[in-house]
């Protein structure tokens, strides 16, 4: 009688994490409900009618409670096992679904295998966001304001007139207007950017989603899309494979399954078929012993991977009913939204600028309000005049934080990441992390594998010998043994590859054939144009056992063979091997071990060779044996096998991948003596036990042709400042070989895995950057390489195949996975994917990296001109008007603001990659994001611009004899300024196109449709508001003379540009620079330092608690120049968090001030706590109770935030990047763990540049 089943565990809908971690480890647990009353229930759970008219006897609820519930098995067995379920969803175990069903009753029953598309976010709610922003709220309640009083102006007032009796127009109402279409248009084209941007990156995940995989149809394997897989499917799984459907094991090998991903349990667990888990449980059923089903795990999961073995299973859930597909759903993780390392340094950037322009408004608006309150006892003016003079007051300083915050900088980031991402898939890199776009631009190492990567892993046999005297080859014709390595041996002569199957006995053809054809893993695919699918080394050599040897159907040679155990390819061992049964000769059956791999590995273990042609040398020491098989073979000497490795190493000199094959019989299996596994005692727990005492069958080389275009890759990147190292498996000479010919092997260091992992690590350091080739590598080689790396400061790129590359890819900085014959494991491990296993490709990722990062940089060289231009501006008019009316009104403001924050990112941020970024070296990781040419080119512009408007706004009346009284010619002359202004930043966008000192700006922009689209919008726009603006913009139109004076004046921003770049070299812009960051050193040191960070310590020593025990640790303070405090000191929280405020800016679209809150209390609040219990708690207290500063961005106050923005700004000439804390610092940033002072203490700034700067 079957027990029932516990009811909470039977849901198909529950949480993966509720679910039990093995099929049958909570048998015994108390019964609720049997197997039969859930199965009935969960049918009542599905739409009615749902399995009317199929031919399908389970509904998907059901087939829910098999996903690895606590009681799966009991479930299992009430459908009638595996072959019950397989019939109720009319497939077969064997040769799976039928390819003539029509499967739209199937897909409509259980789904197709595709989540739901995720609702993207309207764009009303997006322009909700966009409007959310607290200026831009408060600019719309002041407009709005305006616009009541302006409308009570013009309609409950009596109409003015002026000097000549004309009524003057009463207009007060459309600045209001005005003001608010503006943040209208503001936040549309912020939203349709935002709406534009989930796209893309939804449709990059769809692509990204998208892989095949095998399945048997109608008794053939064949490969489809994973999201064509269907229930009932028979899927075929092997090392590396990511299983993306839930199943039930039909039957295989040693299949071991991760599903840490789903259930937490980190064990490679083992599968066994369904059926012998069933019967299992019907032993357990009589003997009431529960041992037996400890192991008894049949059910393949969603998400885990494939660690071992090959086998195949029973799909039972797709799409959302899968466990992977129901944590999905509940997850639905918007990887479009995050934040790469660009958009961290931008946004605190940002954040500083939008701090000094915060600053500077509301000193702005406190000038002008005190100065309109000490003119009030002479002011005459109507209250509600007054109330407009107010908030025009309010408005200009308002309109200001909007000019100064620079929400296009997170912008860039995102368009140019959305814009290369897109464009590189075009170039077959498929982007699978954003920040890895942007890294691979400074990358400075790569580690690349040989095989499909550098050649084109098309493979072919072309040269070989069989045994030891039986040698073939492609071009027979053309070799001769005569001064060769086969002289040695006395060989005759070189067979034609054509005719080797004609002259190899029967039996030593036979013995080949099968080597060949049992050891692979893989398939025969006729819809295919390659017939064979799979690893190309396997299919070079079933092609070769094909087209030479005579093999016939690979499915008809493998059915009469009976596998006992499998040993799959293990990248540590080499090689792979089969054991199967073949007839003893006696009427009985032995076991044949079978192995192939790598050629001096698998020939190590060999003692004997068989003997395929009559040129053996024969004594009496070493005679010919006959086996029952009718196979000769003889002793492999040390004289014979040092051929043999002459053999190996002559065909590796020719670029020839090595691959050796032997063989051993056994007369019982496992063989007596030998570990047998935990799981199952009719398997081999140790390979090694029985690799040993083989007999040789032969060698074979394969060629590997180097991908085209792949020696000019190289070429590149060794052009460009990366150094290019192959890191390969292969024999070291087939290595060095390919690696001469690609031109990385330049005369460096190549060397063994084996030998690189024995190396004292200082003796490894040392040669690691004269390191070319590394051959025989193991992952775990390739793993401590890119480790060893990255500690000496390298930014490290890596390719990768193989399951057991996934640690290398991870800890690289930019992992890349192949396309074609990378595992699911890899392609998870990695960041981008190479669609065409092409290492050309990786040169196009180090363009658009490249690209990325030159965008984002030309855009905030461009920010920060407009934004001090402006800022300067705003703030000197108001200041000197009478009026306190700025020479730029809030709208005109606000089309600046959309010029420089929307437009320019758009125009700056698309420029494609060209070839002369190749001609730079890396950029260092602690070099600066601002450089000094760009401090060149933002401040030689800001003072050109600056000049120019202050004497057309000044000096214009003089220039342009208009009187102080002249209303109009005073109007005339600020809309001169205006468009001036404009067209200025018009022009310098084109200036801001390079980076560089060179003098070509317009290179490569016929290919940036985008950049000359937005310039045409841009002055489109401006010659628009300058004729029909009028009063919205306060616009008076200009004479033909004043448009000249504008795009003449504006135009001569290209000849300042040229002037700075050819006549001020940085060398000479640095030393008058350099100054101004002494200044701010002194500021910071000697005051802000003092006051901000001398006064929240206590005079004590940190106390750090180890195994129970409290140890003192001297913390020594030292100001940023290294000038010994003498003091030891506690960071006080207050202080810390007002360090993250300018670290961290969490928002992609930052800048705006809506994350920072002026809230003085609260800081004095902090300090005022941390001093009051600074007595009674230990330091190690104080910060376990207010968490982890590291991970604490302060929402308080930012006025000592502001404070400290001189020195960060200053910092920033020498290129100081006021960005992020070092890796690994704690609260008690500027000591390292041993007391030792840390140079990084206030910023990630090397010392050297320190040392250089602050000098």
């Amino acid at each position: 009688m079957l027990e029932p089943i516990p009811s909470n565990h039977l849901s198909p809908d529950s949480p993966i994490s509720h679910r039990r971690k093995s099929a049958a480890s909570d048998v015994s647990s108390q019964p609720t409900i049997s197997p039969v009353d859930a199965l009935k229930q969960a049918l009542d759970e599905e739409e009615p009618g749902l399995l009317e008219g199929t031919c399908f006897g389970v509904s998907p609820k059901q087939l829910g409670l098999i996903n690895h519930e606590s009681q799966s098995l009991y479930v299992m067995q009430e459908l009638g096992g595996i072959d019950g379920i397989a019939t109720k969803l009319n497939t077969d175990l064997q040769s799976g679904l039928s390819v003539e069903e029509d499967f739209d009753a199937r897909k409509r029953v259980y789904d197709k295998n595709v989540l739901p598309d995720k609702r993207s976010t309207p764009l009303w709610k997006l322009m909700l966001i966009a409007l959310s922003d607290k200026m831009l709220i408060l600019l719309s309640i002041a407009a709005v304001i305006t616009f009541a009083l302006g409308l009570y102006e013009t309609v409950g007032t009596p109409t003015e007139y002026d000097r000549q009796g004309n009524p003057i127009p009463k207009v007060d109402w459309i600045e209001g207007v005005a003001i608010l279409v503006a943040v209208v248009v503001v936040v549309s084209v912020g939203a349709l950017n935002d709406w534009q941007k989930e796209l893309q990156f939804a449709k990059l995940n769809k692509v990204k989603e998208d892989r095949e995989v095998k399945v048997i149809r109608s008794g053939k394997t064949v490969t489809i899309s994973i999201f064509d897989v269907l229930v009932g499917d028979v899927m075929v799984i092997e090392p590396g494979d990511m299983v993306p459907v839930d199943g039930i094991f039909i039957e295989g090998h040693g299949v071991r399954c991760d599903e840490s991903a789903a259930t937490g349990e980190s064990n490679a667990l083992k599968k066994v078929p369904g059926r012998d888990a069933v019967a299992a449980l019907e032993r357990v059923g009589a003997s009431m012993s529960f041992k037996e089903l400890e192991k008894a795990d049949p059910i393949v999961l969603s998400g885990s991977k494939v660690l071992e073995g090959y086998g195949t299973f029973l799909v039972t859930a797709v799409g959302r009913n899968s466990a992977y597909g129901k944590t999905m759903m509940d997850l639905r993780s918007d990887e479009g939204n995050e934040v790469t390392p660009l958009q961290s340094k931008l946004n605190a950037i940002a954040e500083v600028i939008a701090k000094w322009g915060g600053g500077i408004s509301v000193l702005l608006f406190f000038i002008l309000f005190f100065r309109f309150l000490g003119e009030l006892p002479n002011n005459h003016s109507t209250p509600t005049q007054k109330g407009q003079q107010f908030m025009q007051y309010l408005i200009i300083s308002v309109t200001l934080i909007a000019v100064a915050v620079p929400e296009g900088l997170p912008l860039a980031v995102t368009l140019a990441l959305a814009f290369a991402t897109k464009r590189m898939l075009k170039d077959n890199n498929l982007v699978r992390v954003l920040k890895s776009c942007e890294t691979m631009g400074n990358a400075t190492t790569i580690c690349s594998d040989k095989t499909g990567t550098l050649t084109q892993n098309k493979m072919t046999v072309v040269e070989g010998t069989v045994g030891i005297d039986s040698h073939f080859a492609a071009n027979a014709d053309k070799l001769s043994t005569e001064g060769t390595i086969y002289a040695k041996n006395l060989a005759s002569e070189i067979i034609p590859i054509n005719n080797i199957g004609h002259r190899l006995p029967p039996g030593v053809k036979h013995l080949l054939i099968q080597s060949i054809y049992v050891n692979t893993t893989a398939f025969e695919d006729t819809s295919s144009a390659e017939i064979f699918v799979g690893s190309k080394t396997e299919t070079a050599l079933l092609n070769f056992a094909r087209n030479n040897l005579g093999m016939g159907p690979l499915e008809s040679e493998r059915s009469n063979v009976n596998i006992a155990q499998l040993f799959p390819f293990d990248s540590a061992k080499k090689c792979m091997g089969v054991v199967i049964t073949v007839p003893d000769g006696n009427g009985a059956m032995k076991y044949r071990l079978f192995v192939k791999g790598a050629s001096e590995i698998v020939l190590a273990p060999a003692i004997t060779s068989i003997v395929a042609g009559e040129d053996v040398n024969v004594d009496e020491k070493s005679p010919i044996f006959l086996d029952e098989s009718g196979v000769s073979f003889t002793e492999l000497t040390t004289q014979r096998k040092s051929y043999v490795e002459e053999l190996i190493n002559s065909y590796a000199e020719k670029s020839l991948r090595t691959i050796g094959m032997t063989y051993r019989d056994f007369v019982t299996w496992p063989p007596q003596g030998v570990n047998v596994s935990d799981d199952d005692v009719t398997q081999v727990k140790e390979f090694a036990d029985v690799f040993r005492d083989m007999r040789w069958v032969g060698l074979v080389g394969i060629m590997d042709p180097l991908r085209e275009g792949v020696v000019e890759a190289v070429e590149d990147c060794q052009r460009a400042g990366v150094v290019v190292r192959m890191v390969t498996g292969d024999n070291v000479v087939t290595a060095k070989a390919i690696a001469t010919d690609c031109g990385i092997y330049t005369g460096g260091v190549v060397m063994t895995g084996p030998a690189f992992r024995a190396m004292p690590p200082d003796e490894r350091d040392a040669m690691i950057p004269r390191l070319q080739v590394l051959a025989r590598s193991s992952p775990q080689d390739k793993r401590l390489l890119v480790q060893r790396l990255k500690r000496l400061g390298e930014t490290v790129a890596v390719t990768g195949d193989g399951t057991n590359d996934a640690p290398a890819l991870t800890m690289a900085d930019v992992g890349f996975s192949m396309g074609i014959a990378g595992t699911e494991v890899a392609k998870e491990a990695s960041d981008i994917i190479l669609m065409d296993d092409n290492f050309s490709s990786i040169v196009k990722a180090l363009l658009w990296g490249r690209a990325v990062n030159d965008a984002v940089k030309k855009f905030l060289q461009f920010q920060i001109t407009v934004n001090i231009t402006a800022v300067v501006l705003t703030f000197v008019s108001a200041i000197q008007s009478s009026s306190g009316q700025s020479v730029m009104t809030p709208v005109q403001l606000l089309w600046v603001n959309l010029i420089m924050d929307t437009f320019a990112a758009l125009a700056l941020a698309t420029d494609p990659p060209t070839r002369s970024l190749l001609d730079r070296v890396p950029s260092k990781r602690s070099e600066g994001l601002i450089t000094v040419t760009m401090w060149k080119m933002i401040i030689g512009q800001a003072v050109y611009q600056m000049c120019v408007t202050f004497v057309l706004h000044f000096a214009g009346p003089a220039i342009w004899g208009y009187s102080a009284d002249d209303t109009r010619g005073l109007q005339q002359l600020d809309s001169l300024v205006f468009n001036t202004y404009v067209w200025m930043q018009v022009f310098n966008m084109f200036v801001n196109r390079r980076l560089d000192n060179k003098l070509n700006i317009f290179e490569g922009i016929s290919r940036n449709y985008f950049f000359m689209m937005i310039a045409c919008v841009m002055c489109g726009g401006q010659i628009i508001i300058m004729f029909v603006g009028g009063s919205a913009f306060s616009i008076v139109k200009l004479s033909g003379v004043e448009w000249a004076v504008s795009l003449v004046v504006g135009f001569l921003s290209i000849p300042i540009g040229i002037f700075l770049r050819l006549c001020v070299p940085d060398s000479v812009a640095y030393t008058i620079y350099k100054p101004i960051g002494v200044v701010f050193r002194y500021i910071w040191s000697k005051i802000v330092f003092g006051i901000l960070f001398l006064w929240p310590f206590k005079r004590k020593a940190a106390l750090a608690v180890v195994e129970d025990r409290k140890y003192e640790e001297a913390i020594e303070l030292r100001s940023p120049g290294g000038t010994p405090l003498g003091y030891k000191y506690e960071w006080n929280p207050a202080i810390e968090k007002v360090r993250q405020e300018l670290l961290f800016l969490k928002r992609i679209r930052g800048g705006r001030l809506n994350e920072l809150k002026f809230k003085p209390a609260a800081m004095y609040k902090q300090w005022k706590e941390s001093r009051s219990n600074s007595t009674s708690l230990s330091p190690m207290e104080r910060r376990s109770n207010s968490g982890s500063f590291a991970r604490v961005r302060s929402r308080g106050s930012s006025i000592g935030a502001l404070a400290m923005v001189p020195s960060i700004v200053g910092g920033a000439v020498a290129g100081w990047s006021p960005v992020e804390r070092p890796e690994g610092s704690s609260a008690f940033a500027g000591t390292s763990a041993t007391g030792v002072e840390d140079d990084r203490f206030l910023s990630p700034t090397s010392a050297h540049q320190r040392s250089t700067f602050w000098a």
